[in-house]
């Protein structure tokens, strides 16, 4: 039953698709179209590697056919993310960084905790709070973008606000997993209100995966 319910759950999704974007489909949106439809019922099959493979097939395969489409998909999420990032940050110092690569490896020695907003096309983040030294009583982390993947890691030491949002994708939250669309987190960890450091992390990907790690 699980099963039929997800193919007929594909299904709704592809005939949306198709009445949406039906003026601008040809013979390699259709096959696009496929590898997309199938890379989320591989990644809700619990299949994430193959699931993930298949979509970015799917998203080269867009991309090649709708130039256009996917540079306007990229200027929209890119004026959110300016819009975001003013009324999260609320004036305060931090770095702002817009790349089409990013790659964050924060967990592998102590680092400098920074108040941070990030924009990318391809992002792959890291982030370990036990080895953060905060520079800030609170600070606030915004990554937002088309594809990402982040494992974040919690600390005891700090009072901690996620809020997260993948179009398609995954969010794993200790034992809970949330796999295919539309997958949504927000957690604020016991305490937060009162506690002498405070990391908000906002996270927001069209196509990703994120993994949080209690302490």
């Amino acid at each position: 039953m699980e099963k039929r319910n997800r193919l007929i759950a594909i299904g709704l999704i592809a005939v949306g698709c198709l009445m949406i974007f039906g003026r601008w489909i040809g013979f390699f949106s259709i096959v696009a179209l496929v590898f997309l439809l199938l890379g989320i019922y591989r990644t809700t099959s619990g299949k994430i590697k193959q699931g993930y493979t298949l979509l970015g097939i799917g998203a080269v395969l867009l991309l090649l056919d709708h130039l256009v489409l996917v540079l306007g998909i990229c200027l929209i999420s890119l004026g959110m993310f300016f819009v975001k990032s003013k009324g999260l940050q609320q004036g305060r110092n931090h770095l702002q960084k817009q790349n089409f690569s990013s790659s964050f490896n924060w967990d592998r020695s102590p680092w400098m905790m920074h108040s941070l907003s990030a924009w990318h096309v391809l992002g792959e983040t890291d982030l370990d709070l036990s080895l953060a030294m905060a520079e800030d009583k609170e600070t606030i982390m915004l990554f937002h973008g088309i594809f990402g993947d982040m494992d974040l890691h919690l600390a005891d030491g700090y009072g901690v606000e996620i809020e997260a949002f993948v179009l398609f994708g995954s969010i794993e939250f200790g034992s809970q997993r949330d796999a295919g669309m539309l997958n949504r987190l927000n957690w604020k960890s016991p305490g937060y209100e009162s506690s002498e450091h405070r990391v908000k992390v906002s996270v927001s990907y069209l196509m990703g995966d994120l993994d949080v790690r209690m302490p």
